[in-house]
C-alpha cells in the first residue's frame, strides 16, 4: 500500500480523490499495463489547466504501481533501483561545482567500485552537472542548481542499482561525500 502522504498531493493538485484514481486505473486494466501506458492514462485524466500536468501524471502512475504491488519504492519502471542524496551549500552553482570537483579529484573508485570511465562535468545556464559511470553498471548523476542567492543545491541520483538492498549503502556513501562540500 502506498503511503497517504504520497497520494495527498496528487489528490490536492488534481482534485480527484486517490480512491477514484485507483478505481479508474483498475477499470482501465492498468495493473496489467507497462508504466508508460499507465502514465498515459493518468495524463489524459489530469485536468488540462494543471501546472506540471505531466509531472503529476507520472506521480499518480507510480503511486498506483506501488498501491498494486507492481513496483516498490525506489524502483524504476525498468525494475532497477536508485538512491539519492542532496545538500544545500553556501555559494553559487559554479562554486558548488568547483568544490565538488576538488572533493572527487583523483578518485578512481566510488564506494569501492571503480569508475568505468572518467567522470564528466558540464553546464547550462540553469544547471551544473557531474556524472560518472561505474564498472558495476551503475551511474551517478549530480545536478547543481541555485536555491537562493548565495546558496546552491547539490543533488546526487545513483541509478541502475540491481536491488533495493543497495539503496542504503549508496545513500550513505553519497551523503558522506556531500558532507565534504
Amino acid at each position: 500500500m502506498v503511503k497517504p502522504q504520497s497520494t495527498s498531493g496528487i489528490e490536492q493538485a488534481s482534485g480527484i480523490a486517490w480512491t477514484e484514481w485507483v478505481a479508474l486505473l483498475d477499470e482501465a486494466g492498468a495493473a496489467q499495463l507497462p508504466h508508460a501506458e499507465i502514465a498515459k492514462i493518468t495524463f489524459e485524466r489530469m485536468p488540462e489547466h494543471m501546472a506540471s500536468r505531466g509531472w503529476w501524471a507520472q506521480g499518480a502512475a507510480i503511486a498506483y504501481e506501488h498501491e498494486r504491488g507492481l513496483r516498490v519504492p525506489g524502483q524504476s519502471h525498468t525494475g532497477d533501483f536508485s538512491a539519492s542524496a542532496s545538500k544545500t551549500v553556501h555559494g553559487d552553482k559554479d562554486a558548488a561545482l568547483a568544490r565538488l570537483l576538488e572533493v572527487v579529484a583523483g578518485m578512481q573508485e566510488f564506494g569501492g567500485v571503480p569508475a568505468e570511465e572518467r567522470p564528466t562535468a558540464s553546464s547550462t545556464d540553469t544547471w551544473r552537472y557531474w556524472r560518472v559511470k561505474l564498472a558495476d553498471g551503475t551511474r551517478a548523476d549530480v545536478t547543481i542548481s541555485e536555491k537562493s542567492p548565495g546558496k546552491a543545491v547539490v543533488a546526487v541520483q545513483h541509478s541502475r542499482l540491481p536491488t533495493q538492498d543497495e539503496i542504503p549503502r549508496w545513500k550513505s556513501f553519497w551523503k558522506e561525500l556531500l558532507a565534504q562540500l
